[in-house]
């Protein structure tokens, strides 16, 4: 999976930017008014560069959970990513109307945050099911940040609970998937010796 270009310039020009209060928005001249006068050199790709960039910069600190559960740590991990972005929520919701307005950048996005919530929660598949409990999960992480967007419930209760019910709805698949796998093992015909 490619990322955008990383550097501790670009990573300082978007702190400083998402910092700024109230924030001003994902502008060449918000950039060069909070991070510097040639702020906009760091972002040849525009403001689709500079969002992909900041949402890689979030991937990268993606919280470690502590639960033992797999399933446990993954929603660990999107409650303290949620929380951790609580104070920029401006940020993150003019972010996603620019992603939405370039399906491209959006898929990008979507798939790398997706992917660093599996390796935070410490998912190492190699197999079909890295492509399947990524997919699912960009639902699931989809429908959960556009609740959190309009969720103005404290320390994020609303959305912890529609997070919950989307994941318990995951539990109840899986289960059904594998008694299903379980009773094709059991109709499938067993090769003549």
């Amino acid at each position: 999976m490619t990322h955008p270009e990383r550097s501790d310039e670009r990573d300082a020009a978007l702190d400083a930017l998402v910092a700024t209060i109230p924030f001003p928005g994902w502008t060449m001249a918000a950039l060069r008014a909070a991070a510097g006068s040639d702020a906009d050199l760091l972002f040849p790709g525009g403001i689709t560069d500079m969002v992909e960039s900041w949402a890689d910069l979030t991937d990268r600190r993606m919280p470690t959970p502590t639960d033992d559960r797999l399933p446990d740590r993954v929603r660990s991990v999107i409650a303290q990513r949620l929380a951790s972005l609580r104070p920029a929520k401006d940020a993150v919701r003019r972010a996603v109307a620019i992603t939405a307005a370039h399906p491209a950048s959006s898929a990008r996005v979507t798939a790398r945050t997706v992917d660093a919530i599996w390796h935070a929660a410490g998912d190492r598949s190699a197999d079909w099911s890295w492509y399947t409990k990524r997919a699912i999960l960009a639902g699931v992480y989809g429908a959960t940040l556009l609740f959190w967007l309009r969720d103005d419930s404290e320390d994020n209760a609303d959305t912890l609970a529609f997070l919950d019910r989307r994941l318990a709805g995951l539990g109840r698949l899986g289960r059904l998937r594998r008694k299903s796998d379980a009773i094709l093992q059991w109709l499938r015909p067993t090769p003549a010796d």
